[in-house]
């Protein structure tokens, strides 16, 4: 099986030595599915438009045939974020258009989830713009038939999210943080469903 996780610093790990959610997941795949070769396509400060320009040929680089193929993404925080003028640095409206441009391909070309993006902490109007953004995708994601974690409201109430953000850069969280939204992650039955090994490959 070969997986690609697209994303952006939260998919990378950043306040993790680069592990994060991702790493602690793979961790236990492999246990699971030995075989597995997993790639970490996690770019800080990516937004969605990033990945979009990006997602395809580095699936396809890393996705030979006679394999087992899988797509994670998560994205849209950086679309929120503050672009210097109190705006998001993608329009809500841009970033549903680029991801049913993103997951109607990537629905055809191998199992695919989608995960919420996470909130900033640190930038209540951008959080705001995460708010309203997170429902949105999740409609796009069901067009597709693609299961969707939202990560947002329950990451925002997690002390163990919250205190390792405070202790660093105030967005992302340490080792602590991480590890809990792999578990919820690990617990999704979605996930678990996209995770086995013996799920056939999409055509």
């Amino acid at each position: 099986m070969r997986a690609c996780f697209f994303g952006d610093s939260f998919t990378h790990g950043v306040g993790d030595e680069g592990f994060g959610w991702r790493g602690r997941i793979v961790t236990r795949m492999l246990k699971e599915t030995p075989s597995l070769t997993a790639y970490d396509l996690g770019i800080r400060r990516d937004t969605s438009t990033d990945i979009l320009n990006r997602w395809e040929s580095e699936a396809q680089a890393r996705l030979p045939r006679g394999y087992q193929h899988r797509l994670a993404f998560c994205f849209g925080t950086n679309d929120c974020a503050d672009d210097g003028t109190g705006a998001g640095r993608v329009s809500q409206d841009e970033t549903i258009r680029t991801a049913h441009a993103i997951l109607s391909r990537s629905a055809r070309l191998a199992p695919t989830i989608l995960i919420g993006p996470p909130p900033i902490l640190d930038d209540s109007a951008a959080d705001q713009r995460i708010a309203e953004l997170e429902p949105a995708m999740q409609a796009v994601a069901q067009c597709y038939g693609i299961p969707f974690l939202p990560v947002f409201g329950l990451l925002r109430r997690a002390p163990a999210w919250i205190k390792g953000a405070s202790a660093g850069d105030g967005t992302h969280p340490d080792r602590a943080g991480y590890a809990f939204l792999a578990d919820c992650i690990w617990q999704w039955p979605a996930f678990r469903i996209w995770a086995n090994a013996s799920r056939s490959q999409n055509s």
